[in-house]
C-alpha cells in the first residue's frame, strides 16, 4: 500500500485498485550518503524514511519510493555510472554474457542480442541506436569505486552479499518482460527517466527468478516514473516491468540487490547438519540403522514418520539449550565471496601488517570487524570418528573485487584456525573495544603471544 510523508487525506491504506502510487516525496534531502559507517550508508540512502520505519513496515513487505527533488544528489547518483562510460570499460576487455548482456522485449518476451566475445564499444552504440536494444551491464562495482564503496557497506550492513546491475534503455523501449526476482532490490535512478509498474507478487518472497504472462498479472499495483535522485525498493517476488518513455533521452538505473538464499529456510539447512552431528555422538538412537528395506518403499511408512518426528524434537531441545550453532558453509561462502574492505590506493594496509609488533605487555584491538567471521567446526583435515572441532576466522581483506558476485570465477577463503580451547579468548577480542594480552584466557603467555601475533599477521589486530 502507498505511504506518503505526508498524507493528503485520512492517511488510511488505500482499497484495491490500478495503477496505486507509493510515495514519499523530498525536497532538499541529503545531498551526500554517509560513509561514516554501514548503518549511517543505509540511513542516508533512505533518508528520510527512518530504518526503523522502513524495517517494520516495507522490508519484505511492500514496495517504497523514494521520489527527491534534490539536484546535488541526482548529479552524484549521475556520477555513480554513465552510458558514456561503456566507452572506456570496453577498452578494457568486455565480453558478451560475461560483462555485458544486450537485449530487447519484444511482445513479452525477452529477444537476446549478444554478440560472440569481445564487446566492441561501437557495435554495442550502434545495437542501442538502431535496434533500440537495452545494455546490461554485470557487477559494475568491479570497476566503479564509488559503487565498491556504497555496496562493500551495505554488505556489512546486512550481513549479506549485495550485487548490482547497471540497465541502459533508449527512448521508447524495454529490455526485460514483467517478471519477479529472487532478491531485496532496491533501485536508483541515474540518467534519463523510466517508468514503472509493479504488480502483486504470485510467489511472495520468492526463491527464484521467473518471468511471468502479462495476461496473468492483472492490472498495475503501482506506476510511476522514476527521475535521477530518486529510488525505488521491492522486495523479492515482486513482479515488475520498467520502459524508458518516448521522446525522452535514454534512462540509466541501478540495481542494487541483496538477500539472495539468505532465509530462516537457508539457515535452517546450514545449520541443521552440524546439529545432528553432534547429536548422533552423544545419542545411540540417533545412530541406529534405519528398517531394512525403508529406502525401497513408495511412501514413507507410519513407523519411519514418527521416529523422524521424535528426532525433530529431541534436536529441537538440544538447539533451546545452546548457543553454539554450527553454520556448515553460509558464513565461509559470505566472508568468502564479498567485497574487500574500500581503500583508496595499493590497498597495503589489507595485506601488509602495519605498526608495533604484539606482546604479552601490549594492547590490542579487532579491526575491520565487519570483514571477519569466528565460526566453530569439524577438524577438515581428518574424517574419522574422533573428529575434534576447531576455531575458524574467515576474511574478506584478500578477496578480489574484480571477480565479486560473478559465479563462475574461483574464489578462495582467507583465515586462520586455533584449537577449540582459543575460543573464549578470541571472543575476549571480539567483544572488546581493546585488550591487555596478557588478560587473554589461555593456559601458557606463549599461547596468548602466538594468538595475537597471527591475527597480527593477517592485519585483524592491532597495538594501540
Amino acid at each position: 500500500m502507498p505511504k506518503k510523508a505526508k498524507p493528503a487525506g485520512t492517511g488510511k491504506e488505500e482499497g484495491p485498485g490500478p495503477c496505486k502510487q507509493l510515495k514519499v516525496e523530498v525536497a532538499g534531502g541529503p545531498s551526500t550518503l554517509n560513509f561514516d559507517s554501514p548503518s549511517g550508508l543505509f540511513e542516508s540512502l533512505i533518508s528520510p524514511i527512518k530504518t526503523e520505519t522502513f524495517f517494520k513496515e516495507f522490508w519484505e513487505q511492500k514496495p517504497l519510493l523514494i521520489q527527491r527533488d534534490d539536484p546535488a544528489l541526482a548529479t552524484y547518483y549521475q556520477s555513480l555510472f554513465k552510458l558514456l562510460d561503456l566507452k572506456s570499460l570496453c577498452s578494457r576487455g568486455m565480453y558478451y554474457g560475461r560483462d555485458i548482456n544486450v537485449c530487447r522485449c519484444v511482445n513479452g518476451k525477452k529477444k537476446v542480442l549478444n554478440k560472440d566475445g569481445k564487446v566492441h564499444f561501437l557495435q554495442l552504440r550502434k545495437d542501442f541506436d538502431q535496434k533500440r536494444a537495452t545494455i546490461q551491464f554485470h557487477q559494475p562495482q568491479r570497476f566503479k569505486d564509488e559503487l565498491w564503496r556504497i555496496q562493500e557497506k551495505l554488505e556489512c550492513y546486512f550481513g549479506s552479499l549485495v550485487g548490482s546491475n547497471v540497465y541502459i534503455t533508449p527512448a521508447g523501449s524495454q529490455g526485460l518482460p514483467p517478471h519477479y526476482d529472487d532478491v531485496e532490490v532496491f533501485i536508483l535512478q541515474l540518467e534519463g527517466e523510466k517508468h514503472w509498474r509493479l504488480y502483486h507478487p504470485t510467489v511472495p518472497l520468492a526463491r527464484e527468478y521467473s518471468v511471468e504472462a502479462e495476461d496473468r498479472i492483472g492490472r498495475p499495483a503501482h506506476e510511476f516514473t522514476l527521475k535521477p535522485g530518486d529510488l525505488l525498493y521491492f522486495p523479492r517476488g515482486t513482479i515488475h516491468q520498467a520502459d524508458t518513455p518516448p521522446g525522452l533521452a535514454h534512462s540509466t538505473h541501478v540495481t542494487i540487490s541483496t538477500y539472495q538464499n539468505n532465509s530462516w529456510g537457508d539457515f535452517l539447512l546450514d545449520t541443521i547438519s552440524g546439529l545432528v552431528f553432534d547429536t548422533a555422538k552423544e545419542d545411540l538412537a540417533f545412530r541406529a540403522g534405519i528398517p531394512r528395506q525403508l529406502l525401497l518403499q513408495v511412501e514413507t511408512t507410519a513407523v519411519a514418520t514418527r521416529r523422524l518426528s521424535a528426532f525433530l524434537r529431541k534436536l529441537a531441545d538440544r538447539l533451546e539449550g545452546t548457543s553454539e550453532l554450527l553454520s556448515a558453509d553460509m558464513k565461509k561462502d559470505f566472508v568468502t565471496n564479498r567485497l574487500p574492505p574500500y581503500c583508496v590506493g595499493d590497498g597495503a594496509e589489507l595485506s601488509t601488517p602495519g605498526g608495533q609488533l604484539p606482546r604479552l605487555d601490549s594492547t590490542v584491538r579487532l579491526q575491520f570487524k565487519d570483514h571477519i567471521v569466528l565460526t566453530v567446526g569439524p577438524d577438515q583435515d581428518r574424517s574419522d570418528e574422533t573428529q575434534e572441532k576447531m576455531v575458524y576466522i574467515y576474511h574478506s581483506l584478500k578477496n578480489r573485487r574484480e571477480t565479486h558476485m560473478m559465479g563462475n570465477e574461483e574464489t578462495e577463503s582467507h583465515g586462520l584456525r586455533f584449537p577449540l580451547s582459543h575460543v573464549d579468548a578470541l571472543k575476549q577480542i571480539w567483544n572488546s573495544s581493546a585488550i591487555s594480552v596478557k588478560d587473554l584466557r589461555l593456559t601458557t603467555d606463549e599461547e596468548k603471544e602466538s594468538l595475537v601475533l597471527s591475527l597480527w599477521t593477517e592485519c585483524l589486530i592491532q597495538v594501540v
